[in-house]
């Protein structure tokens, strides 16, 4: 199997070589497992102007990650799903972070800055930012029904793919799909 997901990814990065192509389907067959429930849009869509705040206070938008691949999670504390598929996260983070790629984790909703420092603390979640939308402002206007949500924004900032539910970030699968996406060299 290992054998058979190099190949296709070999061949997802041949044909997908010019990312600023748009042109997602070769990233099709990457999509094993719980992967196949990540959706890639025919046309990349708007996302949200809507401030959030880390826990010093300081705004952010989604456009100060323009420039780089973000994976944005929209999670919660009481959300076990969320819970669940946050170390996986945090890896891929590690994997990955850089300047092409980074995992944007934002906490919507009734979350305690207590509560999410404790979980981090003992899930070792180490390398994902603390960020809070706690009005809800930036999940509504992206029709975050339900948690968690992951969608991938593309360097633009515009999103380009969509996942309800929790996945194993850190599988094979996944792993090859943002390989594909980053820019090689």
């Amino acid at each position: 199997m290992k054998l058979l997901l190099s190949a296709v990814l070999y061949t997802a990065l041949a044909v997908g070589a010019n990312a600023g192509s748009a042109d997602y389907g070769a990233l099709e067959e990457l999509r094993v497992g719980d992967m196949k429930k990540l959706i890639f849009h025919s046309e990349p869509q708007p996302v949200s102007t809507q401030t959030f705040t880390d826990p010093q206070g300081n705004e952010y938008r989604l456009a100060d990650w323009n420039g780089k691949y973000v994976l944005l999670n929209f999670w919660a504390t009481w959300c076990a799903p969320c819970r669940k598929e946050m170390p996986a996260l945090n890896a891929l983070q590690q994997e990955f972070g850089g300047d092409t790629f980074e995992v944007v984790t934002l906490a919507t909703g009734r979350n305690t800055l207590p509560g999410i420092r404790r979980f981090f603390e003992e899930e070792e979640i180490t390398d994902l930012p603390i960020l809070l939308d706690p009005k809800q402002m930036v999940s509504r206007d992206m029709a975050v029904l339900g948690l968690p949500i992951t969608v991938i924004l593309d360097p633009e900032g515009r999103e380009i793919a969509r996942m309800r539910g929790d996945a194993d970030w850190f599988s094979d699968s996944a792993r090859s799909i943002i390989a594909a996406l980053l820019p090689q060299g």
